[in-house]
């Protein structure tokens, strides 16, 4: 039987239509701008070496490159999702290779800016909460003008402090968290918000299938840690020295931030930490309150309710 190879070769010569179209579609290949330049660049390609590579060619010229005809990534129109052709010859031979296209370099940084924020039982508002939907409020002018001097040092170094903003319900300042975590996460600094009752449950439940230390590890080390509302969960000696405690020791020794939401001032606050079905605590309460300081600093919100 002769070669499979050999019969094909004859049976091209043969076929006279089959000619014509395959010659076609070669000059219509290598008219392709972008392969004629190439071939131009590169003399030492023989005519064997390009007919050999065809196919390869022929791949690269009706795929999109760096996003030529693609509106968007989920549209990608090339064999491989994301990712652009790339030509080049190397001892005389051609090479096909793929890299990753603008698009697709986009949709990675979006990915991972959207994982640098987590979020512990917080609403889709607070999550999308921006910077620049901050309205001119003098009763906020405050609070406002230190979390954009906390994003600007953040250009340099994150700062060891962060914000322990106290005030009444309702003006705004969940909604600062979020926002300052968004504007974070586009600077590629991770951030976790934590509404702080649901928090006390979590670590609670935590307990039964091992996972408290690992949970408890990853709030420590986050880049910027937002605990929202303190002071309104259920007051628990066991949260407030072991997790609470072990927490806020970690950052300090470490230099890292922490910002606070609450309706108590930290004198308030520290006269609740103490309050427990065991008698008042003050020594444990005060070592809390003491830790808060050296990671935060106390900025009042007195404003308007805007729930109302």
């Amino acid at each position: 039987m002769k070669p499979v190879q050999s019969t094909l070769q004859k049976w091209m010569r043969q076929n006279r239509n089959f000619q014509e179209h395959y010659a076609k579609i070669r000059q219509e290949i290598l008219s392709d701008p972008e392969i004629k330049a190439l071939i131009a660049e590169h003399p030492e390609l023989t005519k064997k070496e390009i007919d050999k590579n065809l196919i390869k060619l022929h791949e690269f010229k009706t795929q999109s490159k760096q996003c030529s005809h693609c509106t968007c990534f989920n549209d990608c129109m090339n064999m491989i999702q994301g990712y652009s052709p790339v030509l080049n010859v190397e001892g005389g031979e051609i090479h096909l290779s793929y890299e990753k296209c603008y698009r697709r370099i986009d949709y990675e940084k979006q990915r991972e800016q959207q994982q640098l924020v987590q979020s512990l039982y917080m609403p889709k508002q607070i999550l999308g909460a921006k910077i620049d939907h901050i309205d001119a409020d003098p009763k906020r002018s405050q609070a406002v003008r230190e979390i954009v001097k906390f994003i600007s040092d953040c250009e340099q170094e994150i700062p060891s402090k962060g914000l322990y903003l106290y005030g009444p319900f309702g003006v705004g300042k969940t909604y600062f968290l979020g926002a300052l975590a968004n504007k974070l996460k586009e600077m590629y600094i991770s951030s976790a918000l934590i509404y702080m009752p649901e928090f006390v449950r979590e670590m609670k439940a935590s307990m039964k299938d091992d996972s408290l230390n690992k949970k408890l590890a990853y709030f420590k080390k986050t880049d910027v840690l937002m605990l929202d509302d303190i002071g309104a969960e259920m007051q628990s000696p066991w949260f407030r020295d072991e997790i609470l405690g072990s927490l806020l020791q970690y950052r300090m020794m470490e230099g890292l931030p922490v910002f606070f939401t609450s309706n108590y001032s930290m004198e308030e606050l520290e006269t609740h930490l103490a309050s427990t079905r065991n008698g008042v605590e003050e020594v444990k309460a005060g070592r809390i309150i003491e830790r808060m300081k050296q990671v935060s600093r106390p900025v009042a919100i007195f404003a308007e309710n805007r729930r109302t």
